[in-house]
């Protein structure tokens, strides 16, 4: 074999392997792009509006194990949304503004409860009659 010939030979040698490359590469992209989707319909989009109460989950909580520990902190005040799932709140106590993912967040009811002045009642069973 000559030198001709193999050079010939191997510059085919690489192109065949860049276009293996590519090939892989645009695979690779497709599959994350199919993983992405699938990911993206799981997530439930959270949003909640300016004047309602949430609870934020507190995350430092699982690095001390503790089953009965409430992982839940709050209530605090939603101020202002932001995109992309960013919710300023403040705590009814104090001043501070926190800035959180809205992720960590839930709906707190709570304060619904409060507001019902009227309490309605369901018996099991039936009362006691009076015999007379």
């Amino acid at each position: 074999m000559g030198p001709e010939k193999a050079r010939a030979e191997r510059k085919l040698q690489l192109q065949e392997r860049e276009c293996l490359h590519l090939e892989a590469y645009e695979n690779s992209r497709l599959y994350k792009e199919k993983v992405r989707a699938v990911h993206d319909k799981s997530i439930k989009r959270r949003e909640f509006r300016p004047g309602e109460l949430v609870l934020l989950y507190n995350s430092r909580l699982r690095l001390m194990p503790g089953k009965l520990r409430f992982r839940w902190e709050g209530p605090y005040r939603v101020e202002k949304a932001e995109p992309y799932g960013f919710f300023h709140l403040r705590h009814p106590s104090t001043y501070n503004i926190l800035k959180v993912n809205g992720h960590r967040l839930k709906l707190y009811h709570g304060e619904k409860m409060k507001d019902n002045k009227e309490l309605e009642i369901l018996l099991l069973q039936d009362p006691p009659t009076e015999v007379n």
